[in-house]
């Protein structure tokens, strides 16, 4: 077996401020590492492979949520009012997720996965793919 690979996601800044990415857990030897939870500057680690994904009206929501309605601190040791859950639910359901089975493309609606919510933070919002469970993640806000 190899050697496992670690790979920070946008670790200075670089990759701008309008992605998104779905990291999918699989066995990959490969963890994808993140900053998230606004200033309280959270990390987390995933091991599996790394889904681009497209929505910039989607991540705008998800902007607006997290920085501007719940202060931009994170989730850390606070609850999540019905309202927030439902309004990350169609934010991430907005979100095309493209699998392939090696000869066609399908697009996919992402899912949050509610049964993890205790994960869920600015920036490391935990979902379901066609793939299997994954983690959506864009760059942090701090």
């Amino acid at each position: 077996m190899s050697t496992p690979r670690h790979v920070f996601l946008d670790p200075d800044g670089t990759f701008g401020y309008d992605w998104l990415y779905v990291i999918v857990r699989a066995p990959t030897g490969v963890f994808y590492q993140q900053q998230y939870g606004g200033t309280a500057c959270r990390h987390g680690k995933v091991q599996g492979f790394l889904v681009p994904v497209f929505n910039p009206d989607a991540l705008e929501a998800f902007r607006e949520l997290f920085e501007k309605e719940l202060g931009g601190s994170g989730m850390h040791n606070r609850s999540w009012s019905e309202g927030a859950i439902a309004r990350l639910r169609e934010g991430v359901a907005d979100i095309r997720y493209w699998a392939c089975d090696g000869r066609d493309e399908e697009p996919h609606e992402l899912r949050l996965d509610e049964g993890r919510m205790g994960e869920a933070n600015e920036a490391w919002i935990p979902v379901t793919t066609p793939d299997g469970p994954g983690v959506l993640v864009w760059s942090n806000s701090d």
